[in-house]
């Protein structure tokens, strides 16, 4: 395990400094929220000053969920209440990037200047526009960031409340699609230490709860399916039809229940003025290229990009080029 090998390393920067700064990816996630709290319980334990930063303004329904059961709990700022909340001393604060290693990607850019000390924890693979001056901590070969963290908790021996532990197996649920995709022993291990911490299963399925007209309206991608070379589904949405991301990612996972299906691709338009593209792998294609060109990023099983100022027309032919480019290599 990449995070236990480096905790040597890990333990001497936590000495270090005494306000640690807890940043995800922006458009959170189970398993970015996840993660973040169990490494800010970590850090509480180790009497470490810590913050939340979320700029997001609109959540998923489970971070939604979460959110408003721990209001009150937790310490979270802006991005723009950081520079407030630092040390005096710039070399004890230390910005903690959880779940995106990607500049473009985080919460917030501008807080990375803030900070001369940071580390990353992340499970996705490096490209063009990783973050540099950080001490990362990269891990492809596990399911999601809050194994990651979950192996610290255990390897730290953390007292974790029951509700975290949950929080973090939803994470983990989450990035496996129900432990079908990129799940390893590890992983079932993982699983199997936070529910000997008092992880609930039914309170992770309540946590990943739908909506009905929601589902209702991914349902209708499915009948908007392109195959590319007999292994590549390709989904288009109405361009009068505005996706949370997580319904973009929910349908690509979908897709590669079919048969000889190996890659998915769903695009669809996140917000007025934006089209996504949410894609998935069973690990033998290689998404991770195609979206590092075209401005995103992922591994080999997940990843995702967003286009500003695009028709979701212009973005799938962005999309096709780049699959031709693969299947020419």
């Amino acid at each position: 395990m990449v995070i236990i090998d480096n905790k040597k390393k890990i333990n001497k920067i936590f000495k270090s400094v005494k306000n640690v700064f807890i940043m995800a990816h922006k458009d959170l996630d189970l398993d970015a929220l996840g993660s973040s709290i169990g490494m800010y319980m970590i850090l509480k334990q180790k009497k470490k000053k810590c913050f939340l930063i979320i700029d997001d303004k609109e959540h998923e329904l489970g971070v939604e969920k979460i959110l408003k059961e721990l209001d009150g709990c937790l310490t979270i700022l802006k991005s723009d209440e950081v520079s407030a909340n630092m040390n005096a001393n710039d070399k004890k604060n230390l910005l903690l990037i959880l779940d995106t290693n990607k500049k473009e990607l985080v919460q917030s850019s501008e807080v990375l200047k803030l900070f001369s000390k940071k580390m990353i924890f992340d499970h996705h693979g490096i490209g063009k526009t990783t973050i540099k001056d950080a001490f990362l901590i990269d891990d492809d070969n596990v399911s999601s960031t809050c194994e990651m963290i979950t192996n610290l908790i255990e390897e730290y021996d953390i007292e974790l409340d029951p509700y975290y532990a949950t929080i973090l197996l939803s994470g983990i649920v989450l990035d496996t699609n129900n432990f079908t995709l990129k799940t390893t022993a590890d992983t079932y291990y993982a699983a199997y230490y936070l529910a000997s911490l008092g992880a609930s299963a039914k309170k992770v399925q309540y946590l990943l709860k739908q909506d009905l007209l929601e589902y209702t309206e991914r349902e209708k991608l499915l009948t908007k399916i392109e195959i590319i070379d007999k292994k590549i589904a390709i989904s288009k949405a109405s361009s009068a039809t505005i996706y949370r991301r997580e319904d973009l990612a929910k349908v690509a996972d979908t897709l590669l229940f079919f048969n000889d299906i190996e890659a998915s691709f769903v695009i669809g338009k996140i917000s007025k003025n934006e089209v996504g593209i949410s894609a998935r792998s069973l690990g033998n294609y290689d998404i991770s290229k195609i979206l590092d060109n075209l401005g995103g990023g992922g591994d080999d099983y997940n990843g995702a990009v967003r286009f500003s100022n695009k028709t979701i027309t212009k973005v799938e032919e962005l999309l096709k080029k780049e699959i031709k480019k693969q299947e020419g290599d």
